[in-house]
C-alpha cells in the first residue's frame, strides 16, 4: 500500500510540474495576450500585462508609464485593435535571464471610423521575468502603409 502511495505521489508532483511549466507565458504569448486583450477590449487583463513603469513610443510620442498609457492611449488602441485584424507576418524572441526582447513585423486591415485601414508595422518589446510571470517593460511600435 506504501509503494502506491508514493507512485500516486510521485506522479502527482510531476504532473503538477508538467502543469505549471506548460502554464507559464513565453515573452512572445505574453505579447500576443497583450494584443488579445486589446482586440477584445479587455482593459483589465490589456494592462495587467504591463509593468507600472513601462515606456510606451509610438509615432515620436512617449507615455512613460501604465497609467499614463490607460488613461491616453488604451482606448484608442482597443477601438482600433476591435475593429483590424492583426497578423504576425515575423517574429522573433531572444531571452537573456529574467530580460526578453520581442521583434516582429505585422500587418493590419480593418476599417476603424468608417476608413479603410491597411497598414504594415514593426514593433520591439522588452519583457522582465517576475516569478513565474513575464511583464512588457517597454514597447517601440511604428508603421507605415504598403507601397
Amino acid at each position: 500500500m506504501k509503494k502506491k502511495n508514493v507512485a500516486n505521489l510521485l506522479l502527482a508532483s510531476a504532473l503538477l510540474a508538467l502543469t505549471s511549466s506548460a502554464s507559464a507565458a513565453s515573452p512572445k504569448e505574453t505579447l500576443a495576450a497583450f494584443h488579445d486583450a486589446l482586440a477584445s477590449g479587455d482593459k483589465a487583463r490589456a494592462i495587467s500585462l504591463l509593468s507600472p513603469d513601462i515606456a510606451i513610443y509610438e509615432a515620436g510620442h512617449v507615455e512613460r508609464s501604465r497609467d499614463e498609457y490607460a488613461s491616453h492611449h488604451l482606448g484608442g488602441d482597443i477601438e482600433f485593435a476591435r475593429n483590424a485584424t492583426r497578423k504576425v507576418l515575423r517574429q522573433t524572441e531572444r531571452i537573456d535571464g529574467n530580460t526578453a526582447i520581442v521583434w516582429e513585423e505585422s500587418e493590419t486591415t480593418g476599417s476603424v471610423r468608417g476608413k479603410p485601414v491597411h497598414v504594415f508595422g514593426t514593433g520591439t518589446a522588452v519583457l522582465a521575468k517576475n516569478g513565474d510571470a513575464w511583464t512588457i517593460v517597454h514597447v517601440h511600435w511604428s508603421s507605415r502603409k504598403p507601397r
